[in-house]
């Protein structure tokens, strides 16, 4: 077992959480991307249990950051929610230059490439203008339609979570079910969680055949994608204007914080990061 994969997943997990963060960004700042989508395609394959050894401890970390952490960063968004968000764009400015590095765009692109790159950071980016329905009363009681309805909606959130930039919470929030969610972590409802979970298991195995064969057929297309809804999310996760100056420094501080973390996994992960 890849032991030292349940601190990963923690931090995956902490990202998954919160509305504008993307999991799969985290993936990419821990270097384990692009074995990520190898495992998750290749659980059904001859080599499931060498897959499954990176998967399970994964899977804790996420699940304990989850079930733990669930209020805590429902404290955090409500009390520090400038200086949460600027710790996730430190995160995501610092993995910017490697992945532009990784593609080693500038010999790479081409026109089409970087007209990708501008459509997707646009369509990601607008996301920040949708204001949805926060106020929705969470589901604490299963139906046949209800529970249909919270299985797509966590197979929806799974295909999210593995395209960095497109974060899965904020799917489920666009579609009401985030508040759902978030209770059922909070307070612990097996029923509700088994059903979202399972919707994201099986989102998260198609999604990964996919994103894989982009990666595998189109490189440097899929970089630039990936580029694009990166770049676009910084738009999402900013929080507005700060004008309170202690809030302000607090925001510098975690801000080079997320740019430390990065540089830090960066270095330590890379000869496992997004290959082609």
């Amino acid at each position: 077992m890849e032991w030292k994969n349940i601190y990963r997943g923690f931090i995956m997990g902490i990202s998954d959480l919160i509305p504008g963060v993307s999991g799969g960004t985290l993936a990419v700042v821990l270097g384990i991307y692009d074995r990520l989508l190898e495992a998750i395609s290749g659980f059904f394959s001859k080599e499931w249990k060498q897959h499954i050894r990176f998967l399970l401890p994964l899977g804790i970390g996420v699940g304990a950051a989850l079930l733990l952490l669930s209020r805590v960063i429902e404290y955090l968004l409500e009390h520090h929610y400038e200086a949460t968000q600027f710790f996730f764009i430190g995160l995501i400015v610092g993995i910017i230059p490697f992945l532009w590095k990784q593609a080693n765009a500038k010999a790479n692109f081409r026109t089409i490439h970087y007209i990708v790159l501008l459509i997707a950071a646009i369509l990601v980016a607008s996301m920040a203008f949708i204001n949805p329905d926060r106020s929705l009363e969470p589901i604490s009681s299963l139906t046949v339609s209800r529970t249909v309805g919270l299985f797509f909606s966590g197979w929806l959130a799974s295909m999210a979570m593995l395209l960095p930039g497109i974060s899965g919470s904020f799917v489920l929030l666009l579609i009401g079910v985030y508040s759902t969610a978030i209770n059922a972590l909070s307070t612990f409802d097996l029923p509700i969680i088994i059903t979202i979970g399972a919707g994201v298991i099986v989102g998260f195995i198609l999604s990964s055949k996919g994103i894989r064969y982009l990666l595998t057929h189109f490189p440097f297309m899929t970089y630039a994608l990936i580029l694009g809804l990166i770049i676009g999310s910084l738009v999402v996760v900013y929080p507005g204007m700060v004008t309170n100056v202690s809030t302000i420094i607090t925001c510098i501080i975690t801000f080079a914080l997320g740019l430390t973390v990065t540089a830090f996994f960066g270095k330590s992960e890379r000869a496992t990061a997004i290959n082609t």
